[in-house]
C-alpha cells in the first residue's frame, strides 16, 4: 500500500489547475475554491453545471482546450479528472517532472498526493484517508464525523482562536498556557464557549481558564 505524508496546504491566492470538467472535476473544484484558490479549469467542454455556474459568476477560470504542459505555467497544485486513466496519469507525470504536486481522481498511486474525505467547519478542518485503500470507509466515517461535529464548530473554533490569541498575550509561561489551552478544549469549556453571548474581558477570562483547569 501506498504511504501518504499528511499534511495541511495552503492553496490561498495559488493557481491551481483542474483538468476535466465532470463531475471529480467539480468535486475537486468545490474543495479548492473553498481554501480560497485560484482555480484554473482546463476541458474542451464543461460538463457540469455547477463548474459553468462558478465560471459564469467568474469564480474559476476556463481554459477551452484539451490539456497541453504549458497550462501548468505558475501552477501550485495540479487535479487530473478527465475521466481517463492514462490521460490523467500523463498529466501528473507532467506535473511531477514541473516540481507541482499533483493528484489523479482516477489512480492515486500516479501522483503525488490523494484527496481526503473532508469536513470543513469553518476553521476547524476533518480528513479522513484510507491511503487509497477503501474511498467508501473513508466517505463513511466523515458522514460520522459531520454529525458529531455539526455548524455549531464554526463558531467554536473562531472563538477558541480569540482565547488562544488573548492567553498568548496575558500569559508567560509556556506551560502555564498549555495547561490553560487544554482547560479551553474540555468539556466543560466546549460548553461554555457555545452558550455565551460573547467572550468575559480578559482578565476575567483568564481567572475562568485557570479555574477551569484546577478542577481538572
Amino acid at each position: 500500500m501506498q504511504r501518504y505524508y499528511p499534511i495541511m496546504l495552503s492553496v490561498e491566492n495559488s493557481r491551481c489547475v483542474v483538468v476535466g470538467g465532470g463531475a471529480v472535476g467539480e468535486r475537486r473544484t468545490g474543495g479548492l475554491l473553498e481554501a480560497g484558490a485560484d482555480v484554473l479549469l482546463v476541458c474542451p467542454e464543461i460538463v457540469s453545471s455547477r463548474l459553468r455556474e462558478w465560471k459564469d459568476a467568474g469564480a474559476i477560470r476556463h481554459l477551452p482546450k484539451p490539456f497541453s504542459p504549458e497550462d501548468l505555467a505558475g501552477a501550485a497544485l495540479v487535479v487530473a479528472a478527465t475521466g481517463i486513466d492514462e490521460l490523467n496519469g500523463w498529466i501528473c507525470d507532467e506535473a511531477k517532472r514541473r516540481g507541482i504536486p499533483a493528484n489523479s481522481a482516477s489512480d492515486g498511486a500516479r501522483g503525488s498526493f490523494i484527496v481526503p474525505a473532508v469536513i470543513r467547519r469553518g476553521g476547524l478542518l476533518m480528513a479522513v484517508g484510507t491511503s487509497g485503500a477503501g474511498p467508501a470507509l473513508s466517505a463513511r466515517i466523515a458522514s460520522e464525523l459531520r454529525e458529531r461535529y455539526g455548524p455549531e464548530y464554526a463558531e467554536l473554533t473562531r472563538r477558541l482562536g480569540t482565547v488562544r490569541r488573548r492567553v498568548l498575550a496575558e500569559v508567560a509561561e509556556a506551560s502555564e498556557r498549555r495547561r490553560l489551552m487544554n482547560a479551553a478544549v474540555s468539556d466543560r469549556a466546549v460548553q461554555a464557549w457555545l452558550s455565551m453571548t460573547e467572550l468575559p474581558e480578559p482578565e476575567a477570562l483568564i481567572a475562568m481558564l485557570r479555574g477551569w483547569a484546577d478542577d481538572i
